[in-house]
């Protein structure tokens, strides 16, 4: 499932805005091993895993909007995916916000 935020940032202030929001999810879910790898200016994928099974997402850097595709949710806990797209807006949401803030560095 894909989900586009949009955004008026510049791509390079975009992406920091990314960055940011994948490093909070990557502490905030540290006991689930999550972890973000980024391949490149434009795509990273977060991974962490809840009762042995493994989760993904992707990031995609696109002009005008981030999309996350929910790419790997295992059957169980498919019931929770529009509620973990609802927190990740909410999040880069928040963290847009901050760098058209100029906030990103605080």
């Amino acid at each position: 499932m894909e989900y586009a935020i949009k955004h008026d940032l510049s791509p390079e202030l975009a992406k920091k805005a990314a960055q940011k929001a994948a490093d909070h999810y990557t502490q905030k879910w540290a006991k689930y091993n999550a972890n973000t790898t980024w391949s490149g200016d434009n795509h990273a994928e977060i991974t962490f895993h809840v009762k042995g099974v493994a989760v993904a997402a992707t990031v995609d850097m696109q002009p005008g909007q981030i999309v996350i595709d929910m790419k790997k949710v295992p059957f169980l806990l498919r019931p929770f995916k529009r509620m973990a797209l609802d927190v990740v807006h909410k999040t880069m949401t928040k963290w847009i916000e901050k760098a058209k803030n100029g906030e990103l560095d605080e």
